[in-house]
């Protein structure tokens, strides 16, 4: 008989799969309790136990049926991240705030070990939030601003506790909010411009949802404060089908009237630079701008945009940690961040 030196050894036969947690339990010799708790991690069953029987799983190729371990315990695993358009019908998903908080968002709750369930809604009725909250398809709903929809959303509050989101806070609101004192960083954006010299100032915003309205509300708060400048309102949507032509037509009306402007978010501001520059106004000799939020964009723009800084980042940490505490039963306070104002070339 002649041996082939060079043939690579017999496969080992594969190992049997383990069907189900009584199978794993049979061979742990342990019982199905104790294996479904070794398998969720619990501290309830000793750390050489609970090694031991991960290993055996992850030998026979095991995973426990989440679905029904969800069931079990009526969860679904799955929070829902809803944008309430009411007031701007037109705005996108991509609009790039939206898409920076909802990233943020996405990173905390899949480390948490949750699914999203993302859901752009134009509401045509008062109870577009209550077939969300009920739909039995969430363990709870993050909503990334409260547009023109406070009374919708101080219904639900009311009677549905995993509700969390993110805007305007008010002493008298049930719903919990996160969101950064708006009106403090209105008055900071209008007091860097009155401080650069500017006595002329525009505010580019749509004023009905009720970040943009605290945004004005401190813009005006500085203005008075500071004799012989003054302040018009320009209303200016988000939906980037709209912004870039209001910005224009502002700057057209208004013409050289104004020398200064508080822009409602960074992306109005980037709108305005583009418009200026197109009419070869100068930034920020003879027009300055300041934006809101901070957007990656802010600091990519020629020149560079000062805006007041949300912490996007932290906000969506304390969303999701409010959320995770409401949905365990517990009510939490609202939170307010504070506002930065971040020095770049506009103004």
């Amino acid at each position: 008989m002649t041996i082939d030196r060079d043939s690579p050894p017999p496969a080992e036969a594969p190992r049997p799969r383990i069907r189900n947690i009584a199978e794993l339990a049979k061979m742990a010799g342990v019982s199905a309790g104790t294996v479904s708790r070794a398998l969720a991690g619990k501290s309830l069953v000793n750390v050489e136990t609970r090694d031991r029987i991960q290993g055996i799983a992850r030998e026979h190729g095991f995973r426990p049926n989440q679905m029904a371990r969800r069931l079990r315990v009526q969860q679904t695993g799955v929070i829902g991240v809803v944008i309430p358009l009411g007031h701007e019908r037109r705005q996108h998903i991509s609009d790039p705030f939206f898409m920076t908080l909802f990233g943020y968002l996405a990173d905390e709750l899949t480390e948490s070990g949750h699914d999203l369930m993302l859901s752009r809604v134009i509401p045509g009725d008062g109870e577009w939030l209550d077939r969300i909250v009920d739909s039995g398809m969430l363990d709870g709903a993050l909503l990334i601003g409260q547009s023109d929809q406070i009374d919708v959303i101080e219904s639900v509050a009311s009677r549905y506790l995993p509700l969390v989101v993110w805007g305007s806070h008010r002493p008298h609101h049930r719903h919990c909010t996160v969101g950064t004192d708006n009106r403090a960083g209105g008055k900071l954006s209008a007091a860097r411009l009155i401080a650069q010299g500017k006595s002329r100032l525009a505010f580019f915003g749509d004023t009905h949802a009720p970040e943009i309205a605290d945004r004005l509300a401190g813009a005006n708060e500085a203005v008075d404060a500071a004799p012989g400048v003054s302040l018009r309102v320009f209303p200016t949507h988000l939906s980037n089908d709209e912004m870039a032509d209001e910005v224009a037509r502002h700057l057209d009306q208004a013409g050289l009237d104004i020398d200064g402007v508080v822009a409602a978010s960074d992306m109005i501001a980037v709108n305005t630079l583009s418009a200026l520059h197109k009419r070869g106004i100068s930034v920020p000799g003879q027009v300055a701008v300041v934006g809101f939020d901070d957007l990656p964009i802010a600091s990519q723009t020629m020149p560079g945009l000062t805006t007041v800084r949300q912490d996007i980042a932290g906000g969506a940490k304390a969303m999701v940690a409010a959320l995770m505490e409401r949905i365990a039963g517990r009510e939490t306070p609202s939170t307010v961040l504070p506002p930065t104002l971040i020095v770049r070339e506009s103004a």
